[in-house]
């Protein structure tokens, strides 16, 4: 399946493949699919709760987009449980900002999660 890098910062023909494989010492991970890029090693979840269980969660982050798109989730977090915001509102709000539908497993670089951390962070 193609799908968008951020280390490769490209289209890639990602691999299917099991937790075993991504997350060995994670026996509870071992039979999820995720998507490999064989360039770089980087992988990404699926919706595997769902009726396409392969389907990525989004594009394939390095460990800086992983890390960013962390610190994201938790300011969301805080500024959710203030009650200043629901979900939908939240998302439309920074959708509305972006300029296109918003999550943040698409989020592919580091200066768009700067840009929408700091965007977040102004709604507080």
């Amino acid at each position: 399946m193609k799908i968008f890098c951020c280390e490769c910062k490209k289209e890639v023909d990602a691999r299917l493949a099991n937790g075993g494989e991504v997350y060995p010492h994670r026996e509870d991970l071992h039979k999820l699919p995720f998507w490999v890029c064989d360039q770089c090693g980087n992988f990404v979840g699926c919706h595997y709760k769902t009726k396409n269980r392969t389907k990525p969660l989004g594009c394939i982050p390095n460990g800086e987009i992983k890390n960013a798109r962390k610190e994201i989730h938790k300011i969301m977090d805080v500024l959710l449980k203030s009650g200043k915001f629901g979900r939908k509102v939240l998302y439309a709000k920074i959708s509305e900002h972006l300029g296109r539908e918003y999550h943040t497993a698409w989020i592919k670089d580091i200066d768009e999660a700067r840009n929408i951390y700091i965007f977040i962070k102004s709604l507080f």
